[in-house]
């Protein structure tokens, strides 16, 4: 099998799993808080990416990071696994992921916007298109196609999706400082974070038995949504003599979620999701046109 062929298939199976998240999701918030799910799926997460680096041969370089990668990695991991994760938990916790979903997936128009004044990027008017289109099927999948009743499913739900977008981006934004091996940072983000995730959670939850459904589903996204999913797309990016090509196989991703979300949880798809989020997804291509 040659590289490229490798790429694909690498880039595929993050395509695929990325797409069963959000049905994950909603299926272990029906047993678990947001904080409760936050607190295990990073568990196994950090689990599996220590286990990952022992494999590489590269656990070491946990403990050769300097000064100032260290308190980089404490600022990300408040930013992701933590308040992300927490934000993003809650909005699928009030949303129908039908909702959710979709407008998860403007972070990257969020990104482009903040690389303005973060990055001392100059706006272009793809930018400014882009942002007009992608909001537009925003409102059109926040009021279910009531366009002029402007009558949302859960108001507080689409401000914390759309808020999980800015953290998102900024974590990435600041993430281009860090010029240590991606999944050693990650695991040292992700041990950083615990303490802010175990605090929150005692402060604000009664201790209890995990349910075996919630911890199944804990498990699930903590080794492929936040684990397995980041180490596949490296792969492929990484052995791709196409960038362009295996990034665009993220377009697939929100259109396989629908066909989860319909046959694992039930939800009736709207049409309004549908157009929403082609409008989504054709502000994310009009970041492209040159």
């Amino acid at each position: 099998m040659n590289q490229q062929r490798k790429a694909l298939l690498f880039g595929l199976a993050a395509v695929f799993l990325w797409s069963t998240v959000a049905t994950a999701f909603k299926l272990s918030l029906r047993h678990f808080t947001p904080i409760e799910l936050l607190l295990y799926a990073g568990s196994f997460s950090t689990l599996l990416l220590a286990a990952i680096l022992l494999w590489q041969g590269k656990f070491r370089q946990v403990f050769q990071c300097r000064r100032q990668e260290y308190l980089l990695s404490l600022f990300l991991g408040f930013l992701s696994p933590f308040l992300y994760y927490l934000i993003l938990f809650k909005a699928y916790d009030l949303l129908p992921a039908q909702q959710a979903q979709p407008l998860n997936y403007t972070w990257a128009i969020v990104l482009s916007l903040l690389a303005v004044p973060l990055l001392k990027q100059q706006i272009r008017w793809q930018q400014l298109l882009a942002l007009v289109v992608s909001y537009c099927g925003v409102v059109v999948i926040a009021t279910e196609g009531d366009l002029l009743g402007l009558t949302f499913t859960s108001p507080l739900g689409v401000a914390l999706a759309l808020l999980s977008t800015i953290v998102w981006a900024l974590y990435w934004i600041y993430n281009t400082r860090d010029g240590r091996d991606p999944v050693v940072a990650l695991f040292v983000n992700f041990v950083f974070s615990f303490p802010l995730v175990l605090g929150y959670y005692l402060l604000t939850s009664d201790i209890r038995r995990p349910p075996l459904e919630g911890l199944l589903g804990a498990a699930y996204i903590g080794t492929f949504e936040m684990g397995a999913c980041f180490v596949l797309w490296l792969l492929a990016m990484k052995l791709t003599d196409n960038t362009a090509r295996i990034s665009n196989l993220i377009f697939l991703s929100p259109f396989l979620s629908l066909v989860f979300i319909y046959f694992l949880l039930g939800e009736q798809i709207l049409a309004a999701t549908f157009i929403g989020l082609i409008l989504i997804i054709a502000g994310l291509l009009c970041q492209r046109l040159r």
